[in-house]
């Protein structure tokens, strides 16, 4: 039951994550899994050359230790994606918000420009299918 109440205190802490800003009133949602899967001979994208470039651009202005209080823009306090290690922790929630694959395409991250391009979305989902190297 515990473990319970806390998945559902994350998930709506979630709901709240970065809301508004791009004038839909903040209604961004978790999406599906994207189904997306590692190719047999692997990924090319690496933290370095792929995601470290795409949080940078895309996700510390809000899921960042150093943005605090109401700059957060309602991203939960604990969802910060500073170093390799915190982006892989968080991989599950990266893909089911940004990420795109056969099966979903999720746009509710981040809810305003720059957003990333749908093949930046289906890297993402396969940088994270693969460990996010």
């Amino acid at each position: 039951m515990r473990k319970h109440a806390l998945a559902i205190i994350v998930t709506l802490g979630l709901a709240a994550a970065c809301e508004g800003g791009d004038g839909d009133g903040g209604s961004a949602a978790i999406g599906a899994p994207t189904g997306a899967t590692c190719p047999d001979a692997g990924t090319s994208l690496t933290w370095q050359d792929f995601g470290k470039p795409f949080v940078e651009s895309y996700c510390l202005r809000c899921h960042s230790d150093e943005v605090q209080g109401t700059a957060r823009q309602g991203a939960p306090s604990d969802h910060n994606f500073d170093t390799h290690f915190e982006c892989r922790a968080f991989a599950t929630h990266m893909d089911e918000w940004a990420g795109s694959g056969p099966d979903a395409s999720n746009t509710a991250m981040p809810p305003a420009e720059p957003r990333p391009s749908e093949e930046e979305r289906r890297m993402l989902s396969e940088w994270l299918a693969c460990g996010a190297p």
